[in-house]
């Protein structure tokens, strides 16, 4: 699968790890950065062009990163065609209920609320749950219009 991957310098080293673990598992990333720390950098400056780049290919997905996620999923949710839904640790429900009724094409990751090993099975999750359409499409089209 094609996935985009993005984050400020909050989410730096955690994005690092996740784009190496895809990559181990045969997934092509393209990494948007952030690349180096840098505590003034801000988030839009990389989660817009990771959200462009899904946005235009319905055929991938995207994973951002930040101190909670939130700030991010409101600026990929700006672009239109995507739907990024956040999670920082709650119930994984969420996650798996974010593909199926909303198609979420993006996941929002909140660094400072998970670790490295919580995070693995979260994405696979997240990246095996498929769509489950039917009265969920409407919402979708609506949504995207």
């Amino acid at each position: 699968m094609k996935i985009h991957i993005a984050t400020d310098h909050a989410g730096l080293d955690l994005k690092n790890i996740i784009r190496d673990y895809l990559i181990s598992k045969g997934h092509e990333v393209t990494d948007h950065g952030a690349h180096e720390y840098d505590a003034l950098d801000d988030y839009p400056d990389y989660i817009f062009p990771c959200a462009k780049a899904v946005a235009s290919d319905l055929e991938s997905r995207g994973i951002i990163l930040g101190g909670s996620g939130q700030g991010e999923a409101m600026a990929a949710n700006r672009v239109k065609g995507v739907r990024a839904a956040v999670f920082y640790n709650g119930p994984v429900e969420i996650v798996k209920l974010s593909r199926e009724h909303n198609n979420a094409n993006i996941l929002s990751l909140g660094a400072r609320f998970m670790t490295e090993d919580e995070i693995y099975g979260v994405i696979e999750m997240w990246l095996d749950e498929s769509f489950g359409g039917g009265r969920h499409q409407r919402r979708i089209e609506k949504l995207d219009r």
